[in-house]
């Protein structure tokens, strides 16, 4: 089966593609069955008119699935078995003239919904961090005013500073910057602001001009007077003390942005931007105080419940989440500072509304310009000359009666929607069968799972499918409604065929996504330990299902290429930075899990097991296994983490460069073999948002250690015959993939 295919058509990978035919069956296979869904998968069919839904109360729509009656002009919905009339403007319907929709390629079409109202303008509002350095600040608003060049023509724009205040500027007053000033110490409520700004009631986004409206204007109006309060920004001009840190009132910051969004344009597209170079010290959603002498909470930390701050300022942005989730609007948090901002804390904001999330060391980077290439691919339009992304978008779920859905992990929050769609158990977000996503772009993929309720004592007939409808209504770029219907099913495995029948479905590269994403929500409430017994218990459980072997006899021990990837995923997710949060602080393990939630399947799987490519003059560049065996002097290795892109030059190699014989021109071939590898590391950075790390090192440098972190530890301090032993010697107490597969063959013969 062609899973690549499948995801180009629908954009959606299963962990099963046969389906157990009962429950029974289904608790069985180990892993759930689940699928990884990306609403926002590009060049998808395009239709301009209305979608025809049952009128049953499933309220599915019309799809290559459904049975039809051309003669008497009927459907047949297999989700609730409703009979439905065609409207009329279907009445020419033959078998040789059907509508896109129930074209069998079409599983996945668009329909633009609501065509004769107005279209609503995005929404930029920016917040500015003012407690920065000058160099920083002046980098910070050149990139701001490059990115207002960026923005659709019709887009609405406004502007918050905050440092030991939070200042809104009116951006209607042309005649000299004005703003109004809001104490950083205490939190102000969307009423509170609606009274002191005089918004009035809340405006019509089709409008933005409205009286009132002073605040976010559109960007055709008010581009010369914006930029010009950006251009004229000053460093926060509360004293600083060489024992304190600034007093920055993010929190606030971020709560009036929501306030002003949501009095000014409810249920519309809209981004807040926040901008920030530090840790929240002042007012509420504070991590630490302002003296040095108290340190940044750590791990430790959290785990001994001695950050004072930290159980406080969650509770706040979590009500701030709330608020932004209601009204359909995303928040990006952009941290660029040495430190941690406190995105632990903040994590919630970005997770249930969809926002980017950028930690970066500076905005001025002058070398490589991490936050600098980021913001501006953000707005990087597509062929079509619109921003890759969505706003206020919703995604419901709809299933045939012999499964039901569990719940979504993902940035996403659930909308509480209740029906026959909605299983007892959850995983995730459950309880539910529609989830809200303020923000959408074409990366971003939810984790759905699924329960087969049907019991064993009541076969399905041969030839049956079943089917999951997905619904997604989301607001385009250009201010368009759109809804995007994705029907797809699945066969019923047979039980007399045993585990062949299904096992021949299975997607070890899906199963492992969908595993580490139960693993990081677990993550968020129990002890990483535990996470790690729970994933050995599912593996030995699995392999001992589905592998050949004879019972007691390790060596008898064989898997299928189906699942002969999937344990040495489960190796690296263990040792992986989503649950080993040593050498990390809780802002970066937040960040990363954060990532791992937002990607699709081939981008999770590189964070999981990063991939390792090596040049040399042996040939041309070729992938290597990610182990120490791979390390060899006369080398240049390129590792792909998603997170970091390091070039690693052997000792030969960074001996040969140090002496210059690359600007040598009898030596073109090692110049070639030195550009090789940086070529394809700017190929990688060019596809992602937030770029990576990039590092280039030498073998024994210190940077080296985050090749050496990485790789599977095949030889040790503590090996036998380290004289004989080829690569590098890794100083490490961890095992090695090979350790890890004896034992757990070992376990899974024993039959127990």
């Amino acid at each position: 089966m062609d899973f690549d295919a499948e995801e180009d058509r629908d954009g959606i990978r299963w962990s099963w593609n046969v389906w157990p035919s009962s429950r029974l069956e289904a608790t069985r296979l180990v892993v759930p069955v689940g699928c990884m869904y990306t609403p926002l998968k590009e060049n998808m069919p395009l239709v301009y008119y209305e979608p025809v839904a049952c009128k049953g109360s499933c309220r599915s729509v019309l799809n290559p699935f459904c049975a039809i009656d051309v003669k008497a002009k009927l459907w047949i919905c297999p989700f609730c078995l409703q009979r439905n009339q065609f409207p009329p403007s279907y009445a020419d319907i033959s078998e040789t003239n059907l509508p896109a929709e129930l074209i069998p390629n079409y599983t996945t079409i668009e329909y633009v919904i609501s065509r004769n109202q107005p279209l609503l303008p995005p929404v930029f509002l920016f917040a500015i961090d003012t407690c920065l350095i000058a160099s920083e600040l002046e980098e910070l608003k050149a990139n701001i005013i490059k990115t207002l060049s960026l923005l659709p023509e019709n887009s609405v724009v406004g502007l918050i500073t905050f440092g030991k205040t939070v200042q809104v500027y009116e951006l209607a007053f042309e005649e000299c910057p004005k703003s109004y000033v809001f104490s950083g110490t205490k939190d102000v409520t969307s009423k509170q602001l609606q009274d002191q700004l005089k918004l009035g009631a809340a405006r019509n986004p089709q409008n933005p001009n409205t009286p009132g409206n002073r605040f976010l204007m559109p960007l055709q109006d008010v581009e010369f007077t914006l930029e010009s309060i950006v251009e004229e920004l000053q460093p926060d001009p509360n004293p600083v003390k060489s024992d304190k840190r600034p007093l920055r009132a993010t929190g606030v910051a971020m709560s009036v942005g929501i306030g002003l969004l949501e009095n000014s344009f409810p249920n519309s597209g809209a981004r807040l931007m926040v901008f920030t170079g530090g840790a929240v010290t002042h007012g509420p959603g504070q991590i630490a105080s302002d003296d040095l002498r108290e340190p940044l909470r750590g791990h430790s930390d959290l785990t001994k419940e001695k950050a004072k701050h930290t159980k406080k300022a969650q509770k706040f942005y979590g009500e701030l989440a709330a608020r932004a989730v209601k009204s359909g609007h995303t928040v990006d948090i952009l941290c660029c500072s040495l430190d941690q901002c406190g995105y632990y804390e903040m994590q919630e904001v970005s997770k249930r509304t969809g926002g980017l999330v950028v930690m970066a060391d500076s905005f001025d980077d002058p070398a490589f310009g991490m936050f600098k290439q980021t913001l501006a691919k953000l707005f990087q339009k597509d062929d079509k000359g619109a921003l890759p992304m969505a706003f206020n978008a919703t995604i419901e779920v709809q299933t045939t009666r012999e499964l039901k859905v569990c719940g979504a992990i993902g940035h996403c929050a659930s909308l509480g929607k209740k029906s026959s769609s909605v299983a007892e158990m959850e995983i995730g977000m459950g309880n539910t069968c529609a989830w809200k996503l303020p923000c959408v772009d074409p990366q971003l993929t939810l984790a759905l799972y699924f329960e087969i309720v049907n019991q064993h004592a009541n076969p399905i007939p041969p030839g049956q499918k079943g089917l999951v409808q997905f619904l997604t209504t989301y607001q385009s770029p250009t201010g368009q409604r759109i809804l995007r219907v994705t029907t797809v099913a699945r066969g019923w495995a047979d039980p007399a065929a045993g585990n062949q029948g299904i096992s021949v479905g299975f997607d070890q590269e899906t199963a492992a996504v969908l595993m580490a994403r139960i693993a990081v929500f677990k993550a968020e409430t129990e002890e990483a330990f535990d996470i790690l017994r729970w994933l050995d218990r599912m593996l030995i459980r699995l392999v001992a299902k589905f592998a050949e072997y004879r019972k007691d006899d390790p060596s008898s021990f064989r898997l299928s290429p189906n699942f002969s990837i999937y344990p040495q995923f489960m190796f690296h997710l263990r040792r992986s930075h989503f649950l080993q949060a040593f050498n990390n602080s809780p802002d970066e393990t937040a960040f990363f899990r954060y990532m791992l939630n937002r990607e699709n399947v081939g981008n999770s799987l590189i964070m999981i097991q990063p991939t390792l490519e090596a040049y040399s003059f042996s040939g041309p560049p070729e992938p290597v296994l990610l182990a120490s065996t791979s390390i060899a002097p006369d080398r240049i290795l390129l590792l792909d983490t998603y997170f970091r892109v390091v070039i690693w030059f052997g000792d030969t190699i960074a001996n040969w460069r140090k002496a210059g014989y690359a600007e040598d021109p009898k030596h073109e071939n090692f110049r070639n073999l030195l550009a090789a590898p940086k070529d394809d590391a700017q190929a990688v950075l060019k596809k992602r948002i937030p770029l990576p790390r990039y590092i280039e090192c030498d073998q024994g440098s210190s940077q080296a250690r985050f090749l050496l972190a990485t790789i599977d530890p095949v030889v040790t301090h503590t090996s036998m015959n380290l004289m004989a032993a080829s690569g590098e010697v890794i100083r490490t107490d961890d095992v090695s993939l090979k350790v890890f597969m004896d034992h757990l063959k070992k376990l899974a013969v024993q039959g127990t």
